[in-house]
Order: structure tokens, then C-alpha cells, then sequence
């Protein structure tokens, strides 16, 4: 059967799925539709079905006359290939253009016959019944598709009914999927935070759902790879010398600890290194990983829970550590450094028991005395330190109360600190010496400002003068800490690339082949692109849960401290939330004023909450 040539006048022909009568022939041909419009298309545009005559205009196709077709159907099993003629005079009786119709449709439904005008094959029974099966199955989907949106437009839907909706817009509310459908049909954006506030909407996520650890990529278990024994190696014995690991209450991984013994401040580092060697699974899966995730739902380790269980720190009764052995002079510069895998005995305080003991522990007071000297120099060489309100939020999941305990500026912390920055100045400086490659840590000096005013106003306006901390694997200033050379290598359970320190500091000190610049460059970047995404998790899951406890507590009043100015607008910090918030303030408002502040709203999607300005305290 011809498709395109020999189309005589009068013929029955199919153009854009409908018939056609063929008024006229030639280059073009003139077709008189069934809808009574009149076109002129070329000859390939259409499909001859019957050479006619046939009426004009052709008559509106009706429901297919199936008995027939069916009995012709049972015919053909097994049978050879025939044409929509051959078919039509089977079924019919004769080939005429109403037969030629009926079964044009017939292939076009596709459920019997496949094929061509030229070829059409009956289907086999079974390919019949999977055909139906799965049309049934796209229909039940249209049906609960359409059901679906009925219900979701009126701003409920059935979580058990549309459970397959529901997570496609979960996915693209965690970041797993650019697009859906749904927002599409909903007229919603198809971005996160509109997923995240229709699923709100809809109540199929309760305020307490955090969607940012998995809309930044970080996986929330622990690494599973099983660690070596400790290896028989030399370790200098500093179990005769009392060793504090000072941390948050609470703290599950201990990583570092101080000790003095008359000339030497030590600070001991859980020895990661000695059960983590370069390119074990461990370290490569650490290296993914780039970091420990802090989350207020609680801690994902960067390591096996077996490293933190046989090295931290004062978990046990003795610990293995690497110890850096400082030596500084009157004037607090690092003279010296001693670096050995060690045993001490440790005994783990909370930052507030060691606020108390400084003042009762000689050691602990000569320890603080040298962190203050320390911190003076660093002053004196263009360091800045700057301290705003810090909280530290705890969720006990999945339906336990949120805290949020501001953190004092206890000098315990400062010594802890301080402690931690000298380690890593003579680790860059030891480094140097031996030229040795380490990822440095690195900061443009701040920028200079006038006139910076006093108090928690003068902290903001420095704190946005720091440039953004770089790695390299040659030394460079660390303008903000005030340090020629600086080297993170304290938490080695928590930062790869504190571990990277290690595993290159115990190679050397073996005598060992230890890794070249490029290596640790490409540690540097693979761990800093995951640990961008962590950092971005972490703060965002903190604001998320503090905007949680407050939509749990609508009637929170609290303090503001006003850090900015720019009316009618002042920018506060809020030291029991640790938020900084934009407020529209009444009136003149002076700096470092105390004002009262209420929650307006929260706007959880967006992270957002709109303080509502009370005045200002007495």
C-alpha cells in the first residue's frame, strides 16, 4: 500500500491524525478535513488509507467497532504480516473507507495489532496482557496523579496515598534533585527552600527535619574500616606528668591535652597517625570526608568510632599521643621543639572545672601565665583578637528539649587556645628547619578600619576585617593570628588535614619517605572542597535548630546588644541565642546599648526570624 505517491482525487487519507478527503492532486495536494477546513499540504504530510471514493468531507471518526477486529485478531496468531486492506477485508468483509478507518485506529491503539499501514502483525496474547496490564497501571497513575494534586492544591495530601509525590519533592527540598514535577503542576519554584516550606505546608515534615547535612553532600554515619594494633614502636614515658584535656562538656572526642614539667610546655595530640598511615582506607575515606561534622543532632566522626575509642585522650588510664615539647623564652618566642610518640596519663575537665583549678593547680597557673605572654606577642605582631557571644546548641532527638548554653569567656579557653596556636607555630617552624612539606594555614593581615568603637560593637567591626584563611604547602603569614608560619595539627581525630600534619611528622621522625609538595597540595584540595560543604552544613544546621527553639517557644523575650548602626535599622547580637539579627530600631540608638527584643515570626525555609524591637534597658 502506497503512502506518499499515486494519491488519486477522491481518496480517504490520514493528515495529523485525522482523516482527510483529497479534493485535488498535484506538487501540493488539497485535502477537505472531517473538521470541514480546507488545507493544502505536500503529498508526505499524509497517510493514504483508502484510494477512495470516499466522503467528502470525511465523517468524524466514532468508536472503533472492535468484535471484528478481535475475531481477526485470533486469526493472525502466528500468521505472516498483512496490509490495512488485507485486515479490513478480514475483518470486514470488505475494504472500504469506513474499514480503513476502523482499523487505522485499531493500530493506533496499539493493544492488538502492531506494525505499519504496509505491515500490521498481530500481537501475541501474552504481549496483549502485559500491554493491558501496564496501561491499567499508567491509568491507576493518572488517577492518583490527578487525586493527588486535587488534595495538595487545598493544601493537604494523604502521606500514605501520595507517599511517591511527596518524595520527589522531599528530593529536591534535600538537594538530590534539581526539578519535580510536582512544584511544576503546583506553580511552586523548584528550589529547596520551597520544598522544604511546601513540605512544612502539607505537614509531612515537622519543624524538627534539618535538611542540610544531606542538601550539602555529607553522609551522616560513621566510617566502618577496620584499624590496626598499635604498633611496637619506642615512646617516651610522660606518665609522671599530670595532663589536662580541657574541653566542652559533653565532648566525645578528646584529641589534645597540656602538661608542664619545669621548662616545657607539652601539648599531647591523640597519636591518629600510628593506626592511620597515608592511603589506608581510613585515611582515604577521611580524606572524602575532610572533616568531623558537628551537628546539634549530635557528632558524624571523620574516622572509625574505634580511632576516638583507643586514642582519645584520657579515655583510658594511659594514652598513646604524639607530643610536641615547646620552649619559649622570656619574651614568649618559641626557642625550641621536641616532637616524640608518647604515653601519658590524662585527666579530662570541662572548661569550667579548669577555670577553677587555675587558680589551685601551680602547673595549670604557669601554663596560663605563658598563654598570656603568648597572646600579648601575638597582639604586638598585628593579631586581633576579637570575641562575640558563641552558644553551643544540643538537640536531643527525635523529640528531646534543644539547648542552647551560651559559652563564657573563661580563661580557661583562652589558655587552651593559645596553647593550641604555639604548637602550630613551631610545627611550622620545625618544619622549616627540615623542610619539610605541610599544609600551612595561611591570612592576609586584616584590613585597617578608624575609629573602631569599644566594646562588643568594636568586636563586629574588626571580625569583618579578617581576610579568608588559605592552604599552602610552603610557609606564609598568618596575618590574623600574628604568626609568621602556622601549621593546624592539634585535632587530628577531627581535621584530615591535622592528620595530614601527623602521618607526615611521624614519617620524618622514622626516617621514612614523607609526601612532596604536590601530594599534600592535592590532600589540601580534596579536603577543602568537602570541608566547605561541612562548614555550610554545620552553621546551617545550628541557625535551623536556634530558629527551631524558637518557634517552640513563641513567647522568647531576650537581650540585644546593638553591634551596628545603619536607620532606621541596627544590627544586634543576641548572646543567649548566638544570633546577629537586623532590627528595625525606635528612634536614635547608641552602640553597645542593651535593648529588648521578642520574636515577630520565623520563617524556617529561609532561615529567617523577625525580631520585634521593645526598647532599650536600663
Amino acid at each position: 500500500m502506497e503512502t506518499t505517491n499515486a494519491i488519486p482525487q477522491g481518496a480517504l487519507v490520514v493528515y495529523r491524525g485525522r482523516p482527510a478527503y483529497v479534493e485535488q492532486v498535484g506538487p501540493r495536494l488539497a485535502l477537505w478535513t472531517a473538521d470541514g477546513q480546507r488545507v493544502r499540504v505536500r503529498p508526505k504530510d499524509v497517510i493514504l488509507l483508502h484510494p477512495g471514493p470516499a466522503d467528502a468531507p470525511p465523517r468524524l471518526p466514532g468508536d472503533i467497532d472492535w468484535p471484528p477486529l478481535l475475531e481477526a485478531w485470533e486469526v493472525l496468531q502466528g500468521e505472516e504480516p498483512l496490509s490495512l486492506a488485507e485486515l479490513a477485508a478480514l475483518a470486514y468483509g470488505d475494504y472500504t473507507p469506513a474499514t480503513a478507518w476502523a482499523v487505522w485506529q485499531a493500530l493506533q491503539d496499539g493493544l492488538y495489532f502492531t506494525g505499519s499501514p504496509q505491515a500490521i502483525q498481530a500481537r501475541t496474547p501474552d504481549d496483549v496482557e502485559a500491554l493491558r496490564r501496564q496501561r491499567e497501571q499508567r491509568q491507576r497513575q493518572r488517577e492518583a496523579w490527578h487525586a493527588f494534586l486535587a488534595r495538595a492544591k487545598q493544601g493537604r495530601v494523604d502521606p500514605e496515598a501520595d507517599a511517591e509525590f511527596i518524595h520527589e519533592v522531599e528530593q529536591v527540598a534535600l538537594g538530590k534533585r534539581a526539578r519535580s514535577r510536582v512544584l511544576e503542576a503546583l506553580g511552586v519554584r523548584q528550589t529547596p527552600v520551597e520544598a522544604h516550606r511546601l513540605l512544612l505546608q502539607w505537614g509531612v515534615w515537622s519543624p524538627r527535619v534539618n535538611p542540610y547535612p544531606a542538601r550539602y553532600g555529607i553522609v551522616t554515619h560513621a566510617p566502618q574500616h577496620p584499624l590496626p594494633d598499635l604498633p611496637d614502636e619506642p615512646r617516651l614515658d610522660l606518665t609522671h606528668l599530670a595532663a589536662w584535656a580541657i574541653d566542652d562538656e559533653g565532648s566525645q572526642d578528646p584529641d589534645d591535652a597540656l602538661s608542664w614539667d619545669g621548662e616545657r610546655l607539652w601539648v599531647h595530640v591523640a597519636d591518629v597517625a600510628a593506626l592511620v598511615p597515608p592511603d589506608s582506607p581510613a585515611d582515604l575515606e577521611a580524606r572524602e570526608r575532610g572533616s568531623s561534622v558537628y551537628l546539634p543532632e549530635g557528632v558524624v566522626p571523620m574516622l572509625p568510632d574505634a580511632a576516638r575509642e583507643r586514642l582519645g585522650l584520657g579515655l583510658h588510664p594511659v594514652s598513646p599521643a604524639l607530643s610536641f615539647g615547646l620552649r619559649l623564652d622570656e619574651h614568649a618566642r618559641i626557642l625550641d621543639v621536641v616532637i616524640r610518640p608518647t604515653w601519658v596519663r590524662v585527666r579530662r575537665l570541662t572548661y569550667e572545672d579548669a577555670e577553677t583549678l587555675l587558680d589551685q593547680e601551680p602547673d595549670l597557673a604557669r601554663m596560663w601565665e605563658l598563654a598570656r605572654r603568648y597572646a600579648a606577642r601575638r597582639l604586638r605582631q598585628g593579631a586581633r583578637l576579637v570575641s562575640l557571644p558563641e552558644v553551643k546548641v544540643r538537640v536531643q532527638m527525635p523529640d528531646g528539649p534543644i539547648q542552647i548554653k551560651p559559652l563564657l569567656p573563661l580563661r580557661s579557653r583562652d589558655l587552651v587556645r593559645e596553647a593550641m596556636l604555639m604548637a602550630g607555630e613551631a610545627i611550622a617552624q620545625y618544619a622549616q628547619q627540615h623542610n619539610l612539606p605541610l599544609p600551612y594555614t595561611t591570612q592576609l593581615p586584616p584590613r585597617e578600619v578608624d575609629d573602631v568603637p569599644a566594646g562588643l560593637a568594636g568586636m563586629y567591626a574588626l571580625r569583618r576585617t579578617f581576610h579568608r584563611s588559605e592552604y599552602k604547602s610552603v610557609p606564609a603569614p598568618h596575618g590574623g593570628l600574628g604568626l609568621e608560619a602556622y601549621v593546624q595539627a592539634t585535632s587530628p581525630l577531627r581535621r584530615y588535614l591535622d592528620l595530614v600534619v601527623h602521618q607526615q611528622l611521624r614519617a620524618h621522625l622514622a626516617g621514612r619517605e614523607v609526601l612532596d609538595a604536590s601530594a599534600v597540595l592535592e590532600r589540601v584540595g580534596m579536603a577543602e572542597a568537602m570541608r566547605e560543604h561541612v562548614r555550610l552544613a554545620e552553621r546551617r544546621s545550628r541557625r535551623h535548630w536556634i530558629l527551631v527553639y524558637l518557634l517552640e517557644n513563641p513567647d522568647w523575650q531576650g537581650e540585644g546588644i546593638v553591634v551596628e548602626q545603619q536607620p532606621p535599622w541596627v544590627t544586634v547580637a543576641i548572646p543567649d541565642l548566638g544570633l546577629i539579627e537586623r532590627v528595625h530600631a525606635r528612634g536614635e540608638v547608641p552602640l553597645n546599648s542593651h535593648v529588648l527584643l521578642r520574636v515577630r515570626n520565623v520563617s524556617l525555609p529561609d532561615l529567617r526570624v523577625h525580631l520585634e524591637w521593645l526598647g532599650i534597658q536600663g
